[in-house]
């Protein structure tokens, strides 16, 4: 048998920088088990991004296991002007005026060319500046004008970033250069496109009109907005991404934990697979090792049941990008192998919704506990199969068969699930031409040994998305 670092349920993601770029350090990635690569965005040109999937497809055929790789748009940044004389230091309690003027700004004021912001503040609404190091509150709005009075003063440079907490603007969560991106992505073939500042459930479904099933959609929760309306972004999202960065920003830190929470036990709920992102392991950007703090962190999402948990700048530009993988996986393998991790995973479970599949995905949980089954075999055209049976959380690994390389790829966000494509895509197969030949897969893939019992889950007849109604128990 392999290693229980083989057979981990939480899934990594990690993003590709410049400590990764090279195709020797992003196939040493997915040898230490990378399941879904990120290229973000915000950063590189379109060149860097195709030459970064063209090497994940070729580390994927070297690792002889399906790998996805994830778009994350950058969104709409909002960011003060510039100044005349260098950076300024905004002093507790003074004025400070905010305004469409083009002119470099000084001590007493500075560009904001976001009208958006200012026709929608209101006196008494707060603006966060550069990562919430700063705070301004509302005092006066007038034409092309906020006039504010600074909280908490700091050193203030050009360009920093300005996040309104507790305003829902009136801006897509595309930009031009989104839309440019989203395209070039999806001609690249990538199998997840990442939406940066959602606020309402519009901004996801026009990101689906245009992927039109050709990639995933995973919305990051960044924004209290996108908070508020939880449940509905979580059901028009084919996955949710918990990015405690800008979310840090926008709500008291306090809070982060509630909100991290409650969106993994909403995706759950959903069967939508939920990552959660930023600063897991952010010392080992020039440490080897990490906090005994960020240990615990990546230790409490996966006992929480986050499908993934995600590596930023540690793997894009840290100086240790395949240590801070490897003890990801370690960190996540020891959490499974603790019987407290799987109390909390059977203590959490969901009424089934009124569908076959459901149904079937709640009897296999109940039949693989009570036989200790070693492996369930989900044949899945769609992937929907396998998200009903992952939600579960079974106490075997799920064997996701597909004959569609794209839903393996997308499966590899999946907790529990390991992807593999098969050969055929007949519908003439019934569940006795396809239990044995799935059995033997999971003796060869080292899921389980001679004599060992899998379950095998299938639709009749074969071949048809969201047709899961055949359960089978088979000695391997």
């Amino acid at each position: 048998m392999t290693s229980s670092l083989h057979h981990r349920r939480t899934r990594i993601v990690a993003t590709l920088g410049p400590a990764s770029s090279s195709r020797e350090v992003i196939l040493s990635l997915a040898e230490a088990g990378v399941n879904v690569f990120r290229l973000n965005f915000s950063h590189g040109s379109h060149e860097d991004h195709a030459d970064r999937h063209a090497a994940i497809r070729e580390a994927e055929a070297r690792v002889g296991r399906p790998l996805g790789i994830l778009a994350d748009l950058q969104g709409p940044k909002l960011r003060v002007g510039v100044f005349e004389n260098g950076p300024v230091f905004l002093k507790e309690g003074q004025s400070f005026r905010m305004d469409l003027d083009r002119t470099p700004g000084n001590e007493t004021r500075v560009c904001l060319p976001h009208p958006e912001i200012i026709s929608a503040a209101q006196p008494g609404s707060h603006l966060l500046l550069d990562d919430g190091k700063m705070k301004l509150r509302v005092v006066a709005v007038s034409e092309g004008v906020l006039d504010t009075k600074v909280v908490v003063g700091g050193k203030l440079s050009e360009r920093k970033g300005v996040n309104v907490p507790d305003v829902t603007l009136p801006i897509p969560a595309l930009t031009e250069k989104d839309r440019r991106d989203f395209d070039f992505a999806l001609s690249l073939g990538v199998d997840f496109v990442a939406l940066s500042f959602v606020q309402r459930p519009e901004d996801v479904q026009e990101a689906r009109d245009i992927a039109d099933g050709r990639a995933w959609i995973v919305t990051k929760l960044e924004k209290p907005q996108a908070m508020e309306a939880l449940e509905p972004i979580v059901r028009l999202s084919d996955a949710i991404m918990v990015a405690r960065g800008d979310l840090g920003v926008e709500l008291p830190p306090e809070e982060v934990p509630v909100a991290q929470k409650r969106a993994i036990a909403e995706a759950r709920r959903q069967c939508k697979p939920v990552i959660v992102a930023t600063q897991m392991l952010e010392s080992m950007i020039e440490s080897p090792t990490p906090t005994r703090a960020e240990v615990s962190d990546v230790s409490n999402a996966v006992y929480d049941g986050a499908d993934a948990v995600m590596l930023s700048a540690e793997s894009a530009a840290g100086r240790y990008p395949l240590e801070s993988v490897e003890i990801m996986a370690r960190i996540a393998s020891r959490v499974e192998q603790d019987d407290e991790w799987r109390a909390r995973m059977d203590k959490v479970r969901f009424t089934p919704e009124d569908t076959i599949q459901d149904a079937i995905a709640q009897a296999a949980w109940q039949v693989s506990c009570t036989l200790q089954a070693k492996a369930i075999a989900a044949h899945t055209k769609g992937g929907r199969g396998a998200l009903i049976m992952a939600r579960e959380r079974p106490h075997c690994p799920i064997l996701a068969l597909t004959p569609d390389i794209n839903v393996a790829r997308r499966l590899c966000v999946v907790w529990g699930t390991f992807p593999h494509v098969t050969e055929h895509e007949r519908t003439a197969y019934g569940i006795e031409e396809l239990a044995a030949p799935a059995a033997e897969l999971a003796k060869t893939l080292h899921f389980c040994v001679k004599n060992d019992r899998v379950l095998v889950l299938a639709g009749r007849p074969y071949g048809h998305a969201g047709s899961t109604n055949t359960l089978r128990i088979v000695t391997a």
